[in-house]
């Protein structure tokens, strides 16, 4: 697909550098990336009349599954930059970015209310009756529904990651007098934690905790982090909360955890497979809250994405470098 831009007196000339918008703005949004980027053709994939010439892209805001692979294993590509609309970037080969020196930034600090929200959303579910009280209304019953129902305040709570959301789940969650810990690569202090510990004593702390709430990235070290061995130094009758990346579950590990203890309850937002494989047993698990990766979601979430990239449109073209979120592509996050 081949754009031209016309020179004054008729004849063709070399075609602007493209910012390819995978993710769909509105006009007024396009506008301002526009105003920020003269020197740009801005395409929008969602028009369906527009061509251009794939080489040209320049920059990518979204990913296209199918042309950014492409234009990685494409000698004559122009692609400098790409801006992740995730925080996690585990699906990107990152390998072929560091070989094309091609920048990549993500969408940390976008989802840190949303998924905080979520996780005492569920965890509040959990320790008031509220699942199983939906399922009583179900049948027009005016009943307890068999719970033991506790207090969420007093609880003590291992946050697996201690970024921008973990922080903020953090602060939310002392609010309601959870006792915070936190799990980090080396254990160094955190806002918002009592204490922080290094993933390679994880198995020590998680023993004492009544919940654990994973919010890694995915990386080589955390992998198939909760396995069998994990999830059996957990607290007995604890609560595993998924909001990280899929693949740091071992499935049918954490599926025997909730079966024969120790674990009494898992909410899953995030899986190894996705979508979630109808004959998994989760689904049928009476113990376990599933819901579809959506506890990133947010109104706003557009503007706040294009905040971030409008602050590293203006250093990338300024000089060549980003201002907010670059990813670190040896260690993957």
């Amino acid at each position: 697909m081949d754009l031209f831009i016309e020179s004054e007196k008729g004849g063709p000339t070399v075609s602007k550098p493209i910012i390819l918008l995978k993710e769909k703005f509105k006009p007024d949004q396009i506008d301002r990336i526009k105003a920020a980027a003269e020197e740009y053709q801005i395409i929008d994939t969602h028009d369906s009349a527009v061509s251009y010439q794939e080489e040209d892209i320049q920059i990518m805001l979204g990913w296209d599954k199918e042309l950014g692979p492409r234009l990685l294993n494409n000698p004559n590509s122009k692609l400098k930059w790409v801006q992740s609309i995730s925080a996690g970037v585990d699906s990107y080969d990152l390998s072929a970015f560091e070989e094309r020196n091609i920048l990549l930034s993500n969408g940390s600090g976008i989802h840190t209310i949303s998924i905080s929200e979520h996780v005492l959303g569920v965890l509040l579910a959990r320790y008031r009756g509220l699942l199983q009280a939906a399922t009583v209304q179900q049948d027009k019953q005016w009943k307890d529904a068999s719970v033991d129902y506790r207090q969420l305040s007093g609880q003590s709570m291992l946050i697996v990651g201690t970024g921008n959301i973990g922080q903020q789940l953090a602060s939310f969650a002392q609010g309601l007098k959870i006792r915070t810990y936190g799990i980090n690569s080396s254990g160094h202090p955190s806002p918002g934690f009592l204490e922080c510990y290094s993933q390679k004593n994880m198995n020590r702390i998680i023993k004492d905790m009544d919940i654990v709430v994973n919010i890694l990235p995915l990386t080589e070290a955390t992998y198939y982090l909760y396995n069998e061995e994990m999830f059996q130094s957990m607290k007995e009758n604890s609560i595993f909360i998924n909001v990280g990346r899929g693949r740091s579950v071992k499935t049918d590990d954490l599926v025997q955890a909730l079966e024969n203890g120790p674990i009494a309850f898992a909410a899953l937002d995030v899986f190894e497979e996705e979508p979630l494989p109808k004959d998994s047993p989760l689904w049928t698990m009476e113990n376990v809250l599933i819901t579809p990766h959506i506890s990133g979601m947010t109104d706003g979430f557009k503007e706040k994405l294009l905040a971030i990239f409008l602050t590293n449109l203006a250093s990338f073209i300024n000089e060549g470098t980003l201002k907010q979120n670059q990813v670190n592509l040896e260690r993957g996050y």
